[in-house]
C-alpha cells in the first residue's frame, strides 16, 4: 500500500497502551490510543483506522458493544479483540459479530505481530481489489468475480497487461469460472474498447452453421439464405471477437480460422469477394488444449 497502516489501540490499562504503542511505532505503523470505548468512538467520528485493537473488558462500554457501534458507523476497519482466557467465549461472540480475530492476554509479541501482518495483508489485498473494481467498473458482477481471492487478483492484473497488447488470447478454465467476463475485461480495457465485442458460442453450432455465423453468407448461398448477411468476423471490425468453446470446432473450421487469423481476410459463404476485417481474437475453452494438440485433435499452430 502507498501509505502507512493506521492502528487505534483501545485499552483501559495505560501500561498495555504504552507497550503496544511503542511496538507498533517501531514497526512503522501510524498509531493512536484511547483509554475507553467512548473515547475511541469519538476519535472514529473524525478519523479512519485500518486496524482497531480493542480490549474486550473495559469500564463502561465493553469491546463487544464498541464493535457493534463501529459497524453501525459503516467503518471499514479490521477489528481485533484482546481478551483474557476467562473471556474467550465473549471473543468468539465478537468473531460472530464480525471481528477479524482475537488474541489472548498476556500475548506473545511475535504472535501479535503475525496477526497484524496477516490483517495488513488483507487490507492491501482489499485495496488492490477496489482499484481493480474501479478499472473494470463497467462490468456486471465484477464483485462476484474478484471477491477477496488472491488468485483472481493475479488474473485481473494479467488482464490489465494483456489488454494493452493486440495478441490473440486463449482463456482456459472450468465452466462457470467467468471466462467471458475476463474476455470482456480485456476488451473494455484495450484500445479496441470503442468498437464492438462480438461473441460466438462455437459449441452450440454445427459446422455449417458456424461457418455461416463467422463468415456471413450471400443471398442464395443455401436453402433459406434469402438475403446477404454479415458474419461475426465482419461485425467485429475494429473490435474483438470472442470465440467460446473453441475446442469444439471441427478440423476444417480450425484450418479456416487459422487462415483468417493470419490474413484477416475471408469470403462469405456463397460469395467470391474477399473481405478484410481488423479484429482481435479471444478464445475460451474448458478443455485441455495441450493434450488435444498432443492427440492431434487440435492444431498446434492455433494453440
Amino acid at each position: 500500500m502507498g501509505k502507512k497502516i493506521s492502528i487505534l489501540i483501545v485499552d483501559d490499562e495505560e501500561s498495555v497502551r504504552d507497550s503496544l504503542y511503542n511496538w507498533f511505532i517501531e514497526d512503522g505503523y501510524c498509531v493512536e490510543c484511547a483509554e475507553n470505548a467512548k473515547k475511541a468512538l469519538s476519535i472514529l467520528e473524525s478519523k479512519n483506522f485500518n486496524i482497531i485493537l480493542a480490549d474486550i473488558k473495559m469500564p463502561g462500554m465493553d469491546g463487544l458493544e464498541m464493535q457493534r457501534r463501529i459497524k453501525s458507523l459503516n467503518k471499514d476497519s479490521i477489528v481485533i479483540i484482546m481478551t483474557a482466557f476467562a473471556s474467550v467465549d465473549s471473543a468468539v461472540q465478537a468473531l460472530k459479530d464480525g471481528a477479524y480475530d482475537y488474541i489472548t492476554k498476556p500475548f506473545d509479541p511475535d504472535d501479535l505481530s503475525h496477526l497484524i501482518r496477516n490483517a495488513t495483508k488483507q487490507i492491501s489485498l482489499k485495496a488492490e481489489n477496489e482499484a481493480l473494481k474501479e478499472k473494470f467498473v463497467s462490468l456486471e458482477n465484477i464483485d462476484d468475480l474478484i471477491g477477496n481471492s488472491e488468485a483472481m487478483l493475479k488474473v485481473l492484473k494479467e488482464v490489465e497487461t494483456v489488454a494493452q497488447s493486440n495478441s490473440s488470447v486463449i482463456i482456459t478454465g472450468e465452466s462457470g469460472t467467468g471466462k467471458e467476463l475476463i474476455a470482456r475485461a480485456i476488451h473494455s480495457n484495450s484500445q479496441r474498447k470503442y468498437f464492438p465485442l462480438v461473441s460466438v458460442h462455437c459449441g452450440a453450432l454445427t459446422e455449417s452453421l458456424l461457418e455461416s455465423e463467422l463468415f456471413g453468407h450471400e443471398k442464395g448461398a443455401f436453402t433459406g439464405a434469402m438475403y446477404n448477411r454479415k458474419g461475426r468476423f465482419e461485425m467485429a471490425d475494429g473490435g474483438t471477437i470472442f470465440l467460446d468453446e473453441i475446442a469444439t470446432i471441427s478440423a476444417k473450421m480450425q484450418v479456416e480460422l487459422l487462415r483468417v487469423l493470419e490474413s484477416k481476410n475471408f469470403v462469405r459463404v456463397g460469395g467470391n469477394k474477399e473481405i478484410t476485417s481488423d479484429f482481435r481474437v479471444i478464445c475460451a475453452t474448458n478443455r485441455d488444449l495441450k493434450k488435444m494438440v498432443e492427440k492431434g485433435t487440435f492444431r498446434e499452430d492455433l494453440y
